[in-house]
């Protein structure tokens, strides 16, 4: 595999639930060792086209490929295996919360690997140093900020050293402290061991702060692509309203309703 290849290829990827499109056509490319954006209004499919990517979901058409396999036609076993190329940091965290901060980020070196203790320890302190929580070590998930528990996901989503790590809406829920932090470490992650990193969010300034490459989504289809300079120079509405926050454009702030004048006078249910 070319190391000019994107490492996600996606062409004409079709998804729906039910009667319901959520992506219609969608083509996309992640480059290797790049951070990629993919950002949209809320409930536009974001962290649905990580499942997808990450085989927990099938499209309804078109295909993904992860570093040359298609994803959607592997068998369990295969899918099991690919997976542990990918990192995944849930918008939740989703630490084991009967496990010590030490067991969370073990348990995926435990899981996957035959490494001896002394390795395994030796790893997830390095891990836990990288995110700044090595003295945290012997704390429950119960004990820690919000931020904190984002922090130790963290370290256990790049314990197996993922060609691929994927943030689900990291900065959600954050304070700016915690925010600025989260931003600094995955810049400094990416620089420092370069996997490829993809990141879904509509946290316009923190994404685009670190983004290479960002996809604005809306309705099922790529409305944008480009680097964060081209999508803040967008000549699209839509676009522009989106990624500077304003509160009427192409998406409407009103409900469509008829004249106010007409609903005040013609009664209450008419």
């Amino acid at each position: 595999m070319s190391k000019e290849e994107p490492l996600v290829k996606i062409r004409g990827l079709r998804f729906q639930r039910g009667a319901r499109v959520i992506f219609d056509g969608v083509d996309m490319d992640i480059a290797r060792g790049s951070v990629t954006a993919v950002m949209g209004p809320s409930g536009t499919g974001k962290t649905t086209l990580l499942k997808l990517i990450g085989g927990q979901l099938r499209p309804s058409a078109g295909s993904i490929e992860f570093n040359g396999q298609r994803v959607h036609e592997l068998g369990h076993n295969q899918l099991f295996e690919l997976r542990k190329q990918m990192g995944m940091l849930f918008q939740s965290g989703a630490l084991l919360t009967d496990l010590s901060v030490f067991d969370n980020v073990a348990y995926p070196l435990r899981e996957h690997t035959h490494l001896p203790a002394s390795m395994i320890r030796k790893l997830v302190l390095l891990k836990l140093e990288a995110v700044g929580l090595r003295g945290a070590r012997e704390l429950m998930p119960a004990e820690l900020s919000g931020g904190m528990a984002r922090r130790v996901a963290l370290a256990r989503a790049i314990a197996l050293d993922p060609m691929m790590v994927m943030y689900d809406e990291p900065f959600t829920g954050q304070d700016p402290i915690s925010m600025a932090v989260l931003v600094k470490l995955i810049h400094d992650l990416n620089e420092a061991s370069r996997p490829t990193s993809v990141i879904v969010s509509h946290d316009v300034a923190e994404t685009a702060s670190i983004a290479g490459q960002i996809y604005v989504i809306s309705e099922g289809k790529v409305v944008a692509k480009g680097t964060p300079e081209a999508i803040a120079a967008s000549s699209s509405e839509w676009v522009q309203q989106f990624m500077n926050g304003l509160p009427d454009g192409p998406a409407r702030f009103h409900y469509p309703a008829r004249a106010l004048a007409e609903d005040l006078l013609g009664g209450r249910h008419a």
